[in-house]
C-alpha cells in the first residue's frame, strides 16, 4: 500500500507561481515514475509532467518552460514548480506514483493522491 499526500495548491493571480509538493509513503517500489495530472471541469485528466527515477522527465507541450517537476528521494517527494501561471492551468491537479520490480514487468502500483485545487484568477 502507498500513500500519497499532496499540498501546495491555492489561488493565484495570472503570472504568478506556486509550488506543488506529494509525500509517498509505504511500499514504495525502486523502478517507478511519478507524475503530475490535473482536470478542468469538463475536461478529461491529462498528463501535466513525470519524472523518472533517475531524473527523466516529460512534459505536457502546454506548461513547457512554465512548469519544473523535480524530486527529493530521500524524502519520497515529488515537487511541481509552477510559473507563469495562466488562467487554462486552473484545475485540481492530482499526484501519481507507478511502480514495479522488475523492469520489463508491467506496472504492479499506481496510486493516486487526493487532488489539490490550483486557481488562477486575477
Amino acid at each position: 500500500q502507498v500513500q500519497l499526500v499532496e499540498s501546495g495548491g491555492g489561488l493565484v493571480q495570472p503570472g504568478g507561481s506556486l509550488r506543488l509538493s506529494c509525500a509517498a509513503s509505504g511500499s514504495i517500489f525502486s523502478l517507478n515514475v511519478m507524475g503530475w495530472y490535473r482536470q478542468a471541469p469538463g475536461k478529461q485528466r491529462e498528463l501535466v509532467a513525470s519524472i523518472t527515477v533517475v531524473g527523466s522527465t516529460n512534459y505536457a507541450d502546454s506548461v513547457k518552460g512554465r512548469f519544473t517537476i523535480s524530486t527529493d528521494n530521500a524524502k519520497n517527494t515529488v515537487y511541481l514548480q509552477m510559473n507563469s501561471l495562466k488562467s487554462e492551468d486552473t484545475a485540481v491537479y492530482y499526484c501519481n506514483y507507478k511502480g514495479k520490480r522488475v523492469a520489463a514487468s508491467p506496472w504492479q502500483h499506481d496510486y493516486w493522491g487526493q487532488g489539490t485545487q490550483v486557481t488562477v484568477s486575477s
